[in-house]
């Protein structure tokens, strides 16, 4: 390691991303991808872009983003931020609003970037061990937080909250900022993005990575009262002054152009991981109730790295978290149907051994 590092870069535990296979090919399950293209609108528009135009640099606020955001949910653009992907836009929130004063809070068993951004901008945090049955209990978080931050669907296990509970939250804790982090909404979830109008202590996250078939693009958004977007303005001007690049734009406001091709293609993975969640359930596996593009689940009498290596040697990726509380569940991405039949396949002959 080199001896110019700071001491906080050495001591950071980074988070690992999925695996993204180059030595052959898989039925990849594990990043949570959409396996569906991306609206035909976004690449019309993208086939029609104007390459000259990269020499110009690109629109600092991505207005054209903010402005279909706006009219989708029917807010104000002043309610909107956009950045370089929803993790961006959560390195920017923790920055933004948390320091080394006051701790912040979140469940054991969420998102594991949350702690690394803590790590990264040294803010202390608490860990609020979720239920047994991975759902999260909002009245353990101690009354002193200066945030709470979930996400919802929650990964890796899909368990949602609805807006009404949250709205209980906000209402009984007013001077905690809550960010929920709604990467996974669109498949079966009722957005908070009501609540922005009655709360100043809200924000929510969301990316075009998963429901809209744009993780290769790097595209999200945050939602919250005019005050809070723009404490996010100063830090991304501090950092980024350009976070999306010309062709990410007009991508992203097809895909919210494109209301058909988008409610079309997240009913298919509905749908589909309805059938897989049965499946599974038939073959004696435990499946939480997700509600996102991915399913959490316990293979009986397997381990969790066992399954994962079994299926890997199969030719289909998973993901496995070496966690003490999860560490023999896997987060099972829904692909196609017919993926999706492909691995049912696959995990009957793991538990034939």
């Amino acid at each position: 390691m080199s001896r110019f590092l700071s001491r906080n870069t050495r001591e950071l535990i980074p988070y690992v991303p999925g695996e993204q296979p180059k030595d052959k090919v898989f039925v990849k399950l594990n990043t949570n991808e959409n396996p569906y293209p991306p609206s035909p609108l976004v690449m019309e528009r993208i086939r029609n872009f104007d390459l000259r135009d990269l020499r110009l640099y690109p629109n600092s606020e991505g207005a054209i983003v903010k402005q279909a955001v706006s009219k989708y949910y029917g807010i104000s653009a002043d309610e909107v931020f956009v950045g370089n992907g929803s993790d961006e836009i959560l390195a920017f929130i923790f920055k933004a609003f948390f320091d080394d004063t006051e701790k912040i809070g979140f469940p054991d068993i969420t998102y594991s970037f949350y702690p690394v951004y803590c790590s990264l901008f040294n803010i202390p945090y608490i860990k609020v061990p979720v239920r047994d049955d991975f759902s999260i209990d909002l009245s353990q978080y101690p009354e002193d937080l200066k945030g709470i931050i979930f996400a919802n669907p929650n990964a890796p296990t899909g368990i949602y909250i609805t807006p009404s509970r949250i709205e209980e939250l906000l209402k009984s804790r007013p001077d905690t900022l809550v960010i929920v982090d709604e990467a996974y909404i669109d498949f079966g979830g009722e957005s908070c993005v009501e609540l922005i109008s009655r709360h100043d202590n809200l924000i929510i996250v969301q990316t075009l990575s998963k429901s809209r078939s744009l993780a290769g693009m790097r595209v999200g958004f945050a939602m919250g009262c005019k005050e809070l977007m723009d404490g996010l303005v100063r830090v991304k001007d501090s950092f980024n002054s350009y976070p999306l690049d010309k062709i990410a734009q007009i991508a992203a406001e097809a895909a919210f152009l494109d209301t058909g091709y988008f409610n079309e293609t997240r009913q298919k993975i509905i749908n589909t991981r309805q059938w897989t969640r049965e499946k599974l359930k038939s073959l004696g596996i435990q499946v939480t109730d997700s509600k996102a593009n991915f399913l959490f689940v316990k293979i009986p009498e397997v381990s969790g790295a066992e399954a994962l290596s079994k299926l890997r040697q199969e030719g289909v990726l998973v993901r496995h978290f070496n966690s003490p509380r999860i560490c023999d569940w896997l987060r099972i991405t829904i692909g196609t149907q017919e993926e999706m039949e492909i691995l049912v396949e696959k995990i009957k002959k793991v538990m034939a051994g």
